[in-house]
């Protein structure tokens, strides 16, 4: 108690003080209730460079360093802050693998109004996100990529307070953003990382400040424990690519692997995947990384190599050929434009949140996902418009989520007489 009040009151907590918070998280000897109320403390009053490390490396060392020498190769990872409709990860990692990098990927589930990576690769049919560490080293030497979930051994307190933080309003807090994201990729025994520090409406960073001291605090932790990083600021006011949910976010990123997909999520996937082919050594100039990424698409390799992956990691290869082996929503439900013009907006947030009543998020750590549901983006700003048009399509289950879903998704579009200014989507780098 003594610590949530210190930190309450906007003081600084010792090295031994953070420790003792995260192993007895660790040991579940801390009540939810007070470990979530040192976590309101700490969004609130925030804490410094110092505190913000020494939380880093007690996360770290609540579990082990995995040491994954004995696989050849430069280990890269990617890490996205959250977005909406952000599958960049289901793109790049087959293609950075099938261009020779070693792609150890440990990622998260839904948090809030964003998507997660492990919730999209669960509905694969049969895809196994939970490998042990002997299973993730034998997926990375089968196929150069591992795309699971955090194991038990590795930043085990992270696991606890990721959950508490998802259902205590403490997503947005810069500390424990960057300590929740580094302890894990410090763990994982990779030796570079590229950052998709996400800003906008949909993002948890809303603004470019925000995102900037994000950035810049996980690419100080990164390179303080060894780990080459950098990071890009990428805009996320309006979902990314067309689809939000799981299994339809699975079919757009299966489609930029075959060369198609809408162009924002084509060029985000492309030059993040770049950067850690040129971390990785592969390439030696980012024009000379951009062309292996997209020399590895036309030739079908990367496409090749996401099927491998997925068989390897118990899933249903079929998925990649016959869209149909992937679960789809029973009902459609379309949102027409209410009158003509430009669209100027598209939400991120409201969709995604959207997305989750629809059952696609989760409200509470206990919720199931269902992997069927989501939304279909029609429009996009800067389009032309006409009154009637369809803007977004409900993939839905049921007729009071379709309603509850629909009352948010309405608000989310916003028409005007004169289209937005053009803006691009990758607003700074930071290494």
């Amino acid at each position: 108690m003594d610590v949530i009040i210190r930190k309450r009151d906007g003081g600084t907590l010792d090295p031994a003080e953070i420790r003792f918070f995260v192993e007895s998280v660790t040991a579940g000897r801390l009540p939810e209730y007070q470990a979530s109320a040192l976590l309101m403390a700490i969004l609130l009053r925030g804490m410094t460079r110092e505190e913000t490390a020494a939380l880093t490396d007690a996360m770290v060392h609540s579990g082990i360093r995995v040491d994954l020498s004995e696989i050849p190769g430069v280990k890269v990872d990617k890490h996205s802050t959250g977005g909406v409709g952000d599958k960049t990860s289901l793109v790049l990692a087959p293609v950075a693998a099938a261009c020779g990098v070693i792609v150890p990927m440990m990622s998260g589930r839904g948090l809030g109004h964003t998507g997660g990576t492990l919730d999209k690769l669960e509905s694969i049919p049969g895809f196994r996100v939970r490998l042990t560490l002997p299973e993730m080293k034998a997926a990375l030497r089968a196929t150069g990529c591992a795309m699971i979930g955090q194991t038990a051994e590795i930043a085990p307190a992270d696991r606890t307070l990721y959950s508490l933080r998802d259902v205590t309003g403490t997503i947005e807090s810069i500390p424990l953003i960057s300590a929740s994201i580094m302890s894990k990729k410090i763990a994982e025994g990779i030796d570079a990382l590229v950052l998709d520090v996400k800003t906008g409406r949909g993002a948890f960073m809303k603004t470019e400040d925000d995102s900037r001291l994000l950035a810049e605090s996980l690419v100080a932790i990164g390179k303080a424990h060894g780990v080459r990083t950098e990071a890009m600021i990428t805009r996320m006011d309006t979902p990314l690519g067309r689809a939000v949910g799981n299994a339809v976010e699975v079919i757009e990123s299966i489609e930029v692997l075959k060369g198609q997909g809408p162009p924002d999520l084509v060029e985000i996937s492309l030059v993040l995947a770049a950067r850690m082919l040129m971390l990785a050594g592969v390439a030696a100039t980012e024009a000379d990384a951009l062309h292996r990424v997209r020399q590895s698409i036309a030739s079908g390799q990367a496409l090749d190599r996401f099927r491998r992956i997925i068989e390897t990691q118990g899933g249903d290869p079929r998925v990649v050929d016959d869209y149909h082996c992937l679960p789809v929503a029973p009902e459609r439900s379309t949102i027409a434009a209410s009158r003509g013009g430009y669209v100027t907006q598209v939400d991120a947030e409201l969709v995604g949140r959207a997305s989750v009543v629809l059952g696609a998020g989760r409200d509470t750590v206990e919720d199931d996902v269902d992997p069927a549901v989501g939304i279909i983006l029609k429009t996009y700003p800067g389009a032309a418009i006409r009154a009637g048009d369809p803007v977004l399509e409900l993939h839905y289950r049921t007729i009071d989520r379709r309603d509850a879903a629909r009352a948010l998704a309405e608000r989310a579009i916003v028409i005007d007489d004169a289209p937005p200014p053009e803006r691009p989507q990758i607003v700074a780098r930071i290494s």
